[in-house]
Order: structure tokens, then C-alpha cells, then sequence
């Protein structure tokens, strides 16, 4: 595979996942990575929770904003080379055919805007979707991708969403 990857990580609200995780990979992954996000049925509005993780940790929040996946199937959008659903709801769906039929896998996050509670309890299902999808890139961006065939490379990405 060629030495610079376009990733798009899918949820179906795009409203914190998916939003997280790109500005994860976006970081950690430059000048490699180039990551995305969208969504199947976008909420209109980014969480204010994931921009407060997002914060904590340093990432910019500038240009975030809430996509729907048709953004990313049209024939003018970046060719992905990986596709990553975030949630359950979203891996169930049938998906868009993506230009450049990516690699896809399923890392499954709990939602964390599903969360009822105190103030406390909510920011940490937050903190823990953003640990867990940190986590999932990190050991992605450790994956020596240009040298391994795409068995090998699907056999790890399925292997890192059950991390």
C-alpha cells in the first residue's frame, strides 16, 4: 500500500466518536494519516462534551463540524484507504460504495451521549470513548502498513477493534 492513507471513521450521529477519533488520527498521524468523519444520520451538531475532550487533550476544534457520509462517497471526495464504524448502529448499515473500496473494520465504542447522570458520570463515559478510540489509533499507527499485505492489514484492524 502507498505511504500516505486517507481514513474515514463512521458513527451514525457524528457527533462525538467519530468526531474524536478523527481529530485523534489527525495529530497522531500526521503526515501519513489524513482522517475524516461522518455520519449516516448526522445530529446537525457536534457534542459539547467531545469539544471539551478534545480540548483537555490539546487537539484543535477548529473546522470540527457535523458530516453526513455522503460527503465522503461522492466521486470528487478523497479516495479512502481505510473505513472504521465507531459505533454499532452504523456497522449494521449498509454503507456507501466508497471510491477505492477501502479496507473497512468495526471498532465498536459505547456511546457516550447515551450516558444519563450526574455532570461526573457523563464526562467520564467521554473520556473513556476518547481513551479507548486514543487507544485503537495508537496501535493502528504502530501497524507497519507499507510493508504488510492487505490480509495481514485487515487480520490487524479487525484485531485492534476488539482491543
Amino acid at each position: 500500500m502507498p505511504g500516505r492513507y486517507n481514513v474515514l471513521f463512521l458513527c451514525t450521529g457524528n457527533s462525538a466518536r467519530s468526531i474524536m477519533a478523527e481529530a485523534i488520527l489527525n495529530r497522531k498521524g500526521t503526515p501519513n494519516f489524513t482522517a475524516h468523519s461522518a455520519g449516516s444520520h448526522p445530529t446537525g451538531r457536534v457534542r459539547p462534551e467531545a469539544l471539551q475532550q478534545l480540548e483537555i487533550a490539546k487537539l484543535p476544534i477548529d473546522g470540527v463540524r457535523n458530516k453526513d457520509w455522503s460527503e465522503s462517497a461522492k466521486p470528487e471526495s478523497p479516495k479512502m484507504d481505510f473505513v472504521f464504524t465507531v459505533c454499532d448502529n452504523a456497522a449494521k448499515e449498509v454503507c456507501p460504495i466508497w471510491p477505492g473500496r477501502p479496507m473497512t473494520a468495526h471498532w465498536g465504542v459505547p456511546d457516550p451521549a447515551n450516558v444519563a447522570g450526574t455532570a461526573g458520570q457523563i464526562e467520564r463515559a467521554f473520556r473513556d470513548a476518547f481513551l479507548m478510540l486514543d487507544r485503537r489509533i495508537s496501535l493502528f499507527l504502530c501497524l507497519p502498513i507499507s510493508s504488510l499485505d492487505k490480509l495481514t492489514i485487515q487480520t490487524e484492524i479487525d484485531r485492534i477493534g476488539h482491543q
